[in-house]
């Protein structure tokens, strides 16, 4: 028995060693194979169109044009870029400006455009909550103290807010300069009810007598020929007004809402500004007020900075204060608070360099505004008479609302200036002729300004 096993044995390591032999020999023959039709597809060009590619060893199957047959393959991604911002939220950041003992609060996107539409909540000094309650994206604060405080934009879902809280230094008093991102709160009448919010005003036609001139008064030597436009007037041809012998204009920069107290730019004023200049009309500007207090009236001064600071402003900038029949929100101010706002806006306007003025009627001259507070300021009257019957200073009149004058349709505003501006648009002119007489705001100083007309008014000999 122990031979036969010993047999069986020997026979079964031959079978083995013989088995693995055929297997080593079989592989070997076949990878000669494949690397034969390997060389002659590269002969032939290799793995074209209708070619067999050669095999990836970290290829699972022979078919590399499987995909083809895949009919999602092309499908667009089930979970787009878009869906990570969405997840992470549109950052947020907070605008801040502090003019009196108060603080405005502007919530922006990552482009600086107000976030309007939610609640949003702010935390002052980490314990006294304001809400955004009209979701306009502006949370104002009124009757703080001075001083330093911490602001806090509280979790909304969809957005980021800032990791950290903002700092920002409440001021004890007003500072007369201009608001650097007082764009974010100009609107469009697009934006607002006008026929709520721009009310048509001419308190001067209530002191008419029916003796005024409604003719233009060219060739004056001691006064200027110039209108005043806004978007009553509608479309102007700049170039027949021009030819009309006009040689000043003054354009509605915007006004402040008489309903809601927003800040709206005059839809023609853009149009109104380029078109006079191009045609060679110096210009001033005017803002409508209805600001109830002074920080108001820096915020309406601001307005028209912005809006006029690519534009050649060469007479000075005014605010418009008049009633509105008691329709209006500043109608009810007493005689203090609307000189305070008149004087703030002036001061605003004077701390950028540019020449500001009051525009009123002699009632309101008289009445409703003390004006040996501002005496500082170019006075513009508005009293439709031949001759003005308004004691105190002026510098410019707006002698009638019933103008008729070529390329405006319908009645306009006349006015005759006593201030000393040379037009810095002549009809023909050298360069270096242009260099000398070119005018900027800051070339408007005292010495420029004539006495008023001595009809009626008073010379002021100090101005």
């Amino acid at each position: 028995m122990g031979s036969n096993v010993k047999h069986v044995v020997i026979w079964m390591i031959v079978l083995m060693f013989v088995a693995v032999a055929g297997i080593f020999l079989y592989a070997n023959i076949r990878s000669d194979e494949e690397r034969e039709a390997s060389a002659a597809l590269e002969e032939e060009g290799g793995a074209g169109e209708e070619g067999v590619a050669q095999a990836d060893p970290m290829q699972i199957g022979n078919d590399t044009r499987a995909f083809l047959a895949d009919e999602t393959f092309f499908d667009p991604d089930k979970q787009p870029y878009s869906s990570i911002e969405k997840i992470d939220g549109k950052s947020l950041s907070l605008l801040m400006t502090s003019v009196q003992k108060d603080l405005r609060i502007q919530i922006v996107d990552n482009a600086g455009k107000l976030v309007t539409g939610e609640n949003f909540c702010v935390v002052l000094n980490g314990n006294k909550e304001y809400q955004d309650d009209d979701k306009d994206g502006v949370i104002y604060i009124e009757y703080l103290r001075a001083g330093d405080y911490e602001v806090e934009l509280k979790e909304v879902e969809g957005y980021r807010i800032p990791d950290t809280s903002t700092k920002i230094t409440v001021k004890q008093s007003v500072e007369y300069v201009v608001i650097d991102d007082i764009d974010l709160l100009i609107l469009t009448e697009d934006q607002v009810n006008a026929e709520l919010e721009d009310l048509e005003a001419n308190d001067a036609l209530d002191d008419a007598d029916k003796s005024e001139i409604t003719g233009m008064q060219e060739g004056n030597p001691n006064a200027k020929m110039g209108i005043d436009v806004s978007k009553w007037n509608k479309e102007i041809d700049w170039d027949k007004v021009k030819n009309a012998g006009v040689e000043f204009a003054i354009i509605r920069v915007g006004y402040r809402g008489a309903t809601t107290g927003a800040l709206v730019e005059d839809p023609y004023f853009e149009k109104n500004i380029k078109g006079a200049i191009r045609a060679g009309i110096p210009v001033g500007v005017y803002f409508f007020t209805q600001a109830t207090d002074v920080v108001e009236a820096v915020e309406e001064a601001s307005m028209v900075m912005a809006l006029c600071r690519d534009y050649k402003i060469t007479y000075p900038v005014f605010i418009d204060v008049e009633g509105l029949g008691g329709s209006g929100r500043a109608d009810g101010l007493d005689v203090e608070t609307r000189t305070a706002v008149s004087r703030a806006f002036c001061a605003t306007i004077e701390s950028e360099g540019y020449r500001a003025g009051v525009y009123s009627s002699r009632n309101w001259l008289n009445q409703m505004l003390d004006m040996d507070k501002l005496k500082d300021y170019v006075v513009w009257l508005a009293e439709y008479r031949d001759v003005p019957i308004y004691q105190g200073y002026y510098h410019m009149w707006q002698y009638t609302s019933n103008g008729s004058v070529d390329g405006i349709e319908g009645r306009v505003d006349f006015n005759l200036s006593y201030l000393k501006i040379e037009n810095p648009f002549p009809d023909v002119v050298s360069e270096e002729e242009e260099e000398e007489t070119e005018i900027t705001p800051e070339d408007i100083s005292e010495e420029e300004i004539e006495e008023p007309k001595p009809i009626g008014g008073t010379a002021n000999a100090d101005f």
